[in-house]
């Protein structure tokens, strides 16, 4: 029985386990998103949420524990200087899974996970404010008024 046993085991040992999700995270970080299995996306959900989380606070401990887990001091630069600026007020939720469908090979769920912050797509009310239309005239102004009540007056006399 696997009472309270959360972790997905992925079908590895440990150390295979540890060093997949270190360098899928560190894929993550240096390119924003990746493509992967379902399983792999939600078990690399799980271990790279609190590492953003301890990026917020650049102290030397976060650092160090970072690098533990990563294994790859570019990755953690890069975590702490550009991730953790970008997500600075956000309370929690960084990466965000999307489905794509079964593989054609092994008919394996795919899943793009991705950084929710480093997407532009749904980001659209920060990225580019459009100006309000609408389909009613406007009023028109003052001086266009008073010329054709001018405009008026003469054709009538």
């Amino acid at each position: 029985m696997r009472h309270g046993n959360k972790i997905n085991h992925l079908g590895r040992k440990t150390a295979h386990r540890k060093a997949m999700l270190a360098n899928m995270a560190c894929s993550l970080i240096e390119h924003k998103r990746i493509n992967t299995t379902l399983a792999k996306a939600k078990a690399l959900k799980l271990f790279i949420e609190p590492l953003v989380t301890k990026s917020k606070e650049d102290t030397t401990h976060n650092r160090r524990i970072a690098f533990s887990k990563l294994r790859n001091k570019y990755a953690v630069t890069e975590l702490f200087k550009e991730v953790s600026v970008k997500v600075g007020d956000r309370p929690g939720g960084y990466t965000r899974i999307i489905k794509l469908g079964n593989r054609l090979g092994d008919n394996a769920e795919m899943a793009l996970i991705e950084l929710v912050d480093y997407n532009t797509t749904y980001n659209v009310e920060k990225a580019s404010s459009k100006k309000k239309t609408t389909r009613r005239g406007r009023k028109k102004s003052a001086e266009s008024a008073t010329q054709k009540e001018v405009e008026n007056t003469e054709s009538a006399e």
